[in-house]
């Protein structure tokens, strides 16, 4: 007899055909490697009751879904968005579908999300998690296959892509100094950021080689609203030049300067991080390290593709950001 729900089940066809579930279950998934004619009577039942598996448990069946988890911090911020269109392209032309979470900077969120996503699909990707060491260190072993993106672990056994943050704001720091200036602010992004800790540890470097530079830090954030919420306190330092995060805070940084009156970059130069797409349509254009984030997302998907297929683990890959000179910046004033 049919099920009279509209739909029929595997044990239902497995009654009219006179085999067990499992043997349909075989046959459907191509699995079957018993009498032909028993294949043919199950085929031939599906069809009689209209029997359609499951994407769901054949995915399960087969041990593979097809698709691939991608978790971020903010979604909404253009350099992720860049990352996981790079990535998503590349896996699309493999044949598999990217799954995506956003933690909403949330550090606390990250490991439920992860989980969670992970269950779903064939392995997974966090991208710039913000989780602490010894919780991305617990969690990665349940995660595997993984990558990392803009996140490097000794103690975690997956390929990662990151960005030499540290060398790239450097390099801001230097232009900053070549064009006269010796008192520089750091508007800091998210605390439990790492990228904001190699950003730091950059900024430290850069002064231990360069005594007579003064550096203040201000705590921001990774948004336009972090940096337009610091343009008064950035004033309030005195100095002549601002080194933001990233390109979102800089944006930010130089609208919040200008409705105190502040000339970006007549009374302050300000640089940014990432190159995101319109900073070089922003007034002014912005001075930034520039980083091709379509093509680590895609370099993303071919290390995660390996490591799912078992050819290999994928070497780790660092950028080098370039450093892009626009209108943002100018000599010191006299």
């Amino acid at each position: 007899m049919v099920s009279r729900t509209g739909t029929t089940t595997i044990a239902e066809v497995a009654k009219h055909a006179g085999v067990s579930p499992a043997t349909v279950s075989r046959v459907m998934n191509g699995r079957f490697v018993g009498e032909p004619a028993v294949a043919d009577r199950v085929r031939a039942s599906a069809r009689e009751l209209s029997y359609s598996p499951s994407h769901l448990a054949r995915s399960l069946a087969l041990g593979r879904t097809k698709a691939v988890g991608f978790l971020v911090p903010d979604l909404a911020n253009p350099t992720f968005q860049e990352i996981l269109s790079g990535f998503s392209k590349a896996a699309s032309r493999d044949g598999y579908r990217a799954l995506i979470a956003d933690s909403d900077e949330s550090s606390s969120e990250e490991a439920l999300l992860a989980t969670e996503i992970r269950s779903r699909c064939d392995a997974v990707v966090l991208c710039a998690p913000r989780m602490p060491e010894t919780e991305l260190v617990k969690l990665a072993a349940t995660l595997q296959p993984l990558v990392l993106i803009n996140r490097t672990s000794r103690a975690v056994s997956a390929p990662s892509l990151s960005i030499d943050y540290q060398a790239g704001i450097q390099t801001l720091a230097t232009h900053l100094y070549e064009l006269g200036h010796r008192h520089l602010v750091f508007v800091e992004g998210p605390e439990e950021s790492a990228s904001n800790s190699y950003r730091v540890r950059g900024l430290d470097e850069f002064r231990r080689a360069h005594p007579d530079v003064v550096l203040d830090r201000i705590r921001g954030g990774a948004a336009f609203e972090d940096g337009f919420a610091m343009a008064d306190a950035v004033r309030g330092t005195g100095a002549s030049a601002a080194l933001a995060f990233n390109d979102l805070v800089a944006v930010g940084l130089i609208n919040g300067l200008a409705e105190l009156g502040v000339s970006v970059p007549g009374d302050i130069s300000v640089t940014g991080f990432d190159d995101i797409r319109f900073a070089r349509f922003f007034t002014p254009t912005l001075t930034t390290a520039s980083v091709p984030h379509e093509e680590l997302g895609a370099e993303a998907w071919l290390r995660l593709n390996s490591v799912i297929s078992d050819a290999s683990r994928g070497f780790d890959l660092m950028f080098q950001p370039r450093l892009e000179v626009r209108d943002s910046t100018a000599p010191v004033a006299a």
